[in-house]
């Protein structure tokens, strides 16, 4: 039937045009912004996981630069102690040359004095930002190694500790570095000599050896600090490259979740460019329907 007031045709073209116009405008979203989810609208599963993972990477980037802080205060650590340790082995040694016969002692305690300042020195400088982890008072301090999620959902901060200690055998050479008390140098060992104190001006063979045996037990706690602090940075290291590739990981599976594949919307978006132009072109046919309408009267 012909009408002049209801054209079903052209009904049917325009929502079909309609459709067609709705989907061009959520790829050329999906186009401009990269994004095949992105909002909960478009997928409300996937928009949330999206969103958790993307917050956790912000927290591993967080990670990373604790890391390098923490990395950077146990080098500076290590250096220092790497430092003493190279002094101490130097006043060893002059200590050996001082049980030879006829060697003067008191010249022997002048280069040993100058190395007990160098001690010093290497003690107060080994600082960064503020911290010192071979100079001042017995502490734990602690390191950020990583960020974790568990299977309920419930995230946390993992952290390595490294305690400063101020005995003998500990892992401060000073506990005032200023006046060169406490620690495992301003401490005395087993036979009552101090490192940063010793003065073998006027000791004997046997006041000697008493000597070099303090001195090495000093070595042996130094080389375990040292070793102590090796082994952190180690495992700073690895984490710092763990945390990277996990950020990587994340990223990559946040982008298949949510990511647009460009080479479909493309395809998709001329695909509809062209059915959009066979539309406009019924519509129109459809339109014409009502005109032809008149000639029945001409």
């Amino acid at each position: 039937m012909a009408s002049i007031l209801t054209n079903s045709s052209a009904m049917a073209a325009l929502q079909t045009l309609r459709s067609i116009s709705s989907g061009m405008e959520d790829t050329q979203n999906r186009i401009s912004s990269g994004l095949r989810v992105g909002s909960a609208s478009d997928n409300a599963a996937y928009w949330s996981i999206a969103t958790t993972m993307r917050s956790d990477n912000a927290a591993l980037s967080s990670v990373t630069d604790a890391l390098g802080m923490g990395a950077a205060k146990v080098d500076t650590a290590y250096s220092g102690m790497q430092a003493a340790i190279d002094v101490v082995t130097e006043i060893k040694a002059k200590i050996v040359a001082a049980t030879e016969e006829g060697v003067d002692a008191a010249k022997v305690q002048g280069e040993i004095d100058q190395l007990q300042e160098q001690l010093l020195s290497v003690a107060q400088s080994a600082s960064f930002n503020g911290e010192n982890w071979i100079a001042g008072a017995a502490a734990t301090k602690t390191v950020v190694t990583g960020f974790v999620r568990d299977s309920a959902g419930a995230v946390s901060v993992k952290t390595t500790n490294y305690a400063l200690t101020d005995a003998a055998n500990g892992t401060l050479l000073f506990t005032d570095a200023t006046a060169g008390t406490g620690g495992v140098l301003g401490t005395a060992q087993g036979n009552g000599n101090t490192v940063a104190t010793l003065n073998i001006s006027a000791m004997t063979a046997a006041q000697l050896a008493n000597a070099l045996t303090d001195v090495e037990s000093a070595l042996t706690a130094m080389t375990s600090a040292a070793s102590s602090l090796g082994s952190i940075s180690t495992r700073i290291d690895l984490q710092e490259d763990f945390v990277a590739e996990l950020s990587d990981s994340i990223e990559r599976g946040i982008g298949r979740l949510v990511d647009a594949d460009m080479n479909e919307e493309s395809t998709r978006l001329k695909a509809l460019q062209t059915q959009q132009q066979l539309a406009i072109q019924a519509l129109s046919i459809a339109n014409s329907d009502s005109q032809n309408i008149l000639s029945l009267f001409r």
